[in-house]
C-alpha cells in the first residue's frame, strides 16, 4: 500500500487515523495538510472528531482563498499557508501533541535523536519556535521563520511539534521516529544515563547498507510458504499496533526449508506490509526485484549455524531499548515466566549485528535466545514464529515492569536457589 498514490483527502484521513489510534493525538488535537500539485491545500477540519474523519470531512483551500467543504479548516491554517509560502519544496505538514513530545515542549528540551542509528537523519536538525496563541498569525510567522532556515522538524514551546516534508508519509515517519526517541529517552533516564551514539558510531552505522545478493526468479510458492507469509504479516501488524515496531523499523524472518527463509523487505511500511512484499532467500540469493531487510546476512548466518532456530525477530521497542542505551543491565529474573522465556539475556557491542554478522550468529543459541545490541536493537530467536514473538513481547513487558517499579521501591529479583529450581522443573539446563 502506497498512500502517496491516494487522493490527498484519503491520505490525510489515513495518517490521522494512525496518529489518533497510536495515542499521539486527541479527539480535538492536531492537524495535517497536503499541498497539491495545482496549489490547492487539503487540510483537516476544525472541531471534528479525529477518530472518525472521512474523506468528505477534509477541507480544500484554493489558491485564491476559496474554501470548499462542509466544515471550517483547522484554526492552524495560517501557519500551514505561511510554511508552504516560505518553503516551496514542502508538500505536507503534520502538527500534533503526543504526551511525550509535550513533556519535552514544557521543559524546553529537544529529544536526543542520537540514541539509535538513522533517527538523526530521519528527523534532521530540530529547533524550537517561540510560544504564541494557537491559530494566530504571529504563531504562524514564528513557526515559518524556523522552517525558512531549511529545518523540517520544529518543536513548539508549550505546544507540540510541527514537521514539514516532501510528502505526508515522510512527515509521519519523522514524527513517529521523534516520538519514539522521546519515549526511549524518558525510559532510559529512569534507569540510568542515556548515552548517544558518537559521530564515529553514526558514521559506522552508515555501513549498514542493503546486502548485495544475486537474484533468482520465484517460479512457485509452496503451501507452507504461503501460510508463513500470511502469518508473518499478521505478526508484523501486531508488532506495529503494540508499538514494538515503527513504520520503518522491525524485521521478521522464518525458515522455510533447509537454510532458505522469507524475510521482511527494506523500506516498506510495517503498518501495511502484505504477503507479496516479503522476500524469499534461497541458496543465498534473493527473490528478484525485491530488497530484503539490511540485516539479511545476520539471519542467513543464524539459520546456517543453528538448525533448531526457525524464526528471528529484530526490533527496538522503547522499554527494553532503554537498557541498550544506558549502562543499566537487564535482568530477566523478575518473574518465573520472564526467566523461562528469556533466560540470561546477552549483550553485544554496537555494530556487531551488521559488521560481524557471522560472529554474532555464533553468540546466539537456544540457551541465549535474546540479546541486546548496544544503541541498536534486540534480537529474539525462536523455534517457531510464535515462540520468537512471545519472547519479544515478554522482553518488552518485562523491561516496562522493571522501569515502572523504579518509582515504587527496591526491586527484589528471584534468587539463585529459586532459579535453579526453575531450571530443574522446566528442564532448562
Amino acid at each position: 500500500m502506497d498512500i502517496r498514490l491516494m487522493h490527498p483527502a484519503d491520505q490525510l484521513v489515513t495518517i490521522m487515523d494512525r496518529i489518533y489510534h497510536y495515542g499521539m493525538t486527541t479527539t480535538s488535537g492536531g492537524n495535517l495538510s497536503i499541498k497539491d500539485d495545482n496549489g490547492d491545500i487539503w487540510i483537516t477540519p476544525s472541531g471534528i472528531d479525529k477518530g472518525t474523519l472521512t474523506h468528505d470531512d477534509i477541507m480544500c483551500v484554493k489558491a485564491d482563498g476559496t474554501v470548499i467543504g462542509p466544515h471550517k479548516p483547522s484554526i492552524e491554517l495560517p501557519f500551514h499557508m505561511d510554511v508552504y509560502k516560505r518553503r516551496p519544496d514542502v508538500r505536507a505538514i503534520l502538527h500534533a501533541h503526543p504526551p511525550t513530545l509535550v513533556a519535552f515542549s514544557i521543559v524546553r528540551k529537544i529529544p536526543d535523536t542520537s540514541l539509535i542509528p538513522n533517527a538523526n537523519i530521519i528527523c534532521g536538525k530540530i529547533e524550537y519556535a517561540p510560544y504564541d496563541l494557537p491559530g494566530s498569525l504571529q504563531l504562524g510567522e514564528k513557526i515559518a521563520d524556523v522552517f525558512a532556515k531549511g529545518i523540517n522538524t520544529v518543536m513548539m514551546e508549550n505546544h507540540g511539534v510541527v514537521l514539514a516534508q516532501k510528502d505526508l508519509f515522510s512527515a509521519f515517519m519523522a514524527f513517529e521516529t521523534l516520538e519514539f526517541c522521546a519515549r526511549l529517552q524518558i525510559n532510559a533516564i529512569k534507569i540510568g544515563t542515556p548515552r548517544g551514539l558518537s559521530n564515529r558510531h553514526i558514521e559506522i552505522s552508515k555501513l549498514k547498507n542493503n546486502a548485495h545478493l544475486e537474484e533468482f526468479t520465484v517460479e512457485s510458492y509452496s503451501s507452507a510458504e504461503r501460510d508463513a507469509r500470511n502469518k508473518i504479516c499478521e505478526f508484523i501488524h501486531r508488532s506495529y499496533d503494540q508499538q514494538l515496531f515503527t513504520a520503518t523499523q522491525g524485521t521478521f524472518s522464518e525458515r522455510i526449508d533447509g537454510n532458505n527463509f522469507i524475510i521482511t523487505p527494506y523500506g516498506v511500511d510495517r503498518k501495511y506490509i502484505e504477503p507479496k512484499d516479503l522476500v524469499r532467500i534461497e541458496n543465498g540469493k534473493k527473490e528478484a526485484g525485491k530488497d530484503p531487510s539490511r540485516s539479511v546476512l545476520l539471519h542467513k548466518y543464524i539459520y546456517e549455524t543453528h538448525p533448531d532456530i526457525n524464526s528471528i525477530i529484530i526490533a527496538h521497542p522503547p522499554y527494553i531499548m532503554a537498557f541498550a542505551v544506558t549502562d543499566a543491565t537487564f535482568d530477566s529474573r523478575l518473574i518465573p515466566e520472564s526467566y523461562i522465556a528469556l533466560r540470561d539475556v546477552g549483550e553485544l557491542p554496537f555494530g556487531s549485528s551488521f559488521m560481524q554478522p557471522e560472529l554474532t550468529a555464533k553468540e546466539l543459541s537456544t540457551k541465549t535466545p535474546v540479546v541486546l545490541v548496544e544503541n541498536d536493537c534486540i534480537i529474539a530467536l525462536g523455534n517457531s514464529l510464535v515462540n520468537a514473538f512471545d519472547r519479544l513481547e515478554v522482553l518488552e513487558y518485562s523491561a516496562k515492569a522493571i522501569i515502572e517499579a523504579k518509582d515504587l521501591g527496591e526491586i527484589v529479583m528471584i534468587n539463585d536457589e529459586e532459579i535453579e529450581e526453575i531450571n530443574v522443573a522446566f528442564k532448562l539446563n
